[in-house]
Order: structure tokens, then sequence, then C-alpha cells
């Protein structure tokens, strides 16, 4: 989630396309000072990376809602991602639990409502058959556990199943954890397939062309979802690649 669009090594090629823009009115970013601003790429700086953010998928995604749906509101994007971290680390206690935690409270206190978790996620425990083989379980118990924190029972949480990564990254059990992404069995789970998406040269993180893709995947896949949530269908994977 944190984004490498455009980033060679180490850094930024600073180019922005235009499903990525700012929108000065109606898309915000809540600053690691927990500070609103007008949100721009590269969305994570300073909360996750520094020389190597780049574009990720979370402006086409606002762009995206806001395109297909203007009268959505303001949106105040508010990222947490912590890039390298397995699915153990996402636990109460740990900090890249707390920082989303604390994040996503301290967000709310001027008021707004909170719509959902966007999660891209699971290439270090693609490296590990023993993370790999416990992530549906584990992903599930953070869910809720985030959930009861936040009082949101019915959180929506867009999960981009993980692409398959080329060389030099090197993950032998991608299939385990895609399976288990697959068949997380929880309400209010949709799912989107990122298999196929562009890769950037080290193999594992998304093209800029990929991140728009994956934004734009997303938020069909939660207006969807949004519109079929008195259908009792909001635990669906949706390809649209």
């Amino acid at each position: 989630m944190a984004g490498q669009g455009g980033v060679s090594y180490g850094y930024w090629d600073g180019i922005v396309p235009i499903e990525s823009q700012p929108n000065p009115d109606n898309i915000l970013r809540f600053r690691v000072n927990t500070k609103w601003e007008i949100a721009h790429e590269p969305l994570n700086y300073g909360v996750d990376c520094l020389s190597n953010c780049g574009v990720g998928p979370g402006m086409a995604f606002a762009n995206a809602i806001l395109k297909k749906d203007p009268n959505f509101g303001v949106i105040g994007l508010v990222p947490c991602s912590r890039s390298g971290t397995g699915i153990h680390a996402w636990v109460p206690g740990n900090l890249p639990y707390e920082q989303l935690r604390k994040r996503v409270k301290i967000s709310l206190r001027d008021g707004g409502t909170l719509r959902a978790l966007l999660w891209y996620h699971g290439e270090s425990d693609s490296r590990d058959k023993y993370t790999a083989k416990y992530y549906k379980s584990k992903f599930e118990k953070f869910v809720q556990d985030l959930r009861t924190e936040l009082n949101s029972p019915l959180l929506p949480v867009v999960v981009a199943v993980l692409n398959y990564p080329k060389p030099p990254f090197v993950g032998e059990f991608v299939d385990v954890v895609r399976q288990a992404q697959f068949d997380i069995d929880l309400p209010n789970v949709i799912k989107v397939d990122a298999k196929g998406l562009p890769l950037n040269s080290d193999g594992i993180h998304l093209t800029t062309q990929g991140q728009v893709k994956l934004g734009n995947m997303m938020a069909e896949a939660f207006l969807k979802a949004k519109f079929e949530s008195s259908k009792n269908n909001s635990n669906k994977i949706y390809h649209m690649m």
C-alpha cells in the first residue's frame, strides 16, 4: 500500500499520472503530524517511507470514487502502511497495528465517518512457509481486533489478492498466501485480484500504471459492494483485469 510506482534504485521519478492528481476540494491526506492537507503523491511520504516513496493506489482510488459518484463527499485518506511487515506484526501492541489504530482514531476526532480499509499486503509472508500457512487466520483476527477497537463491526475491508512476483524477488509460497486471501471468510471483506498487474524491475512492487489500475479496481469493487450490501453480497471476489 505504500506505493513504489515510478521508484527505481530507491528514488522516485516524480511522475504523477492524471488519475492520481490532487483534487484540492475533495481529497485530503492525514499527515504524519496528524494534520489534514490536500492529498498528493507520494501519499505515504513520512508515514512509511522517504526517498523511496512513489505512486500507490490510494489517490487513484479516491479520484475514481468521486468520478463514479460525484456526491460521495470529501474523502480523507489516512495512510498507515508499514512496508516489509509480515502478517504476524499486525496485532495489538505491535507498532504497525498501534500506528494504524491511533492514526485512525485521531483522524476522526473532528468528525467524519470511517468508510473502508484498503489492504495490499503479503509479499513478505510469501517467503515463509509458516506465515503463509497461517495468513488467513491471522488476517481474520487482525480485522476482528481492528473492527472492535474502532467500534465498526462491519467496516468494509478491500483486499488486493497478492500479485505473482518475478525475479529477482522469490516468493516460494505466493500461491499459499493468495489462496489464504481468497479464503478469508468475514462479512464486508471485498477482494480484488492483483494477478497480472505490471511490476517494477524489483519484481515485487507495482509500476505506476499497475498502481493506478489497482486503485481503480478497488474503487469499483468498493462501490459495487456498497450498492449490493442490502443483498448480503458483502464477501465477494471481483476480477476486473
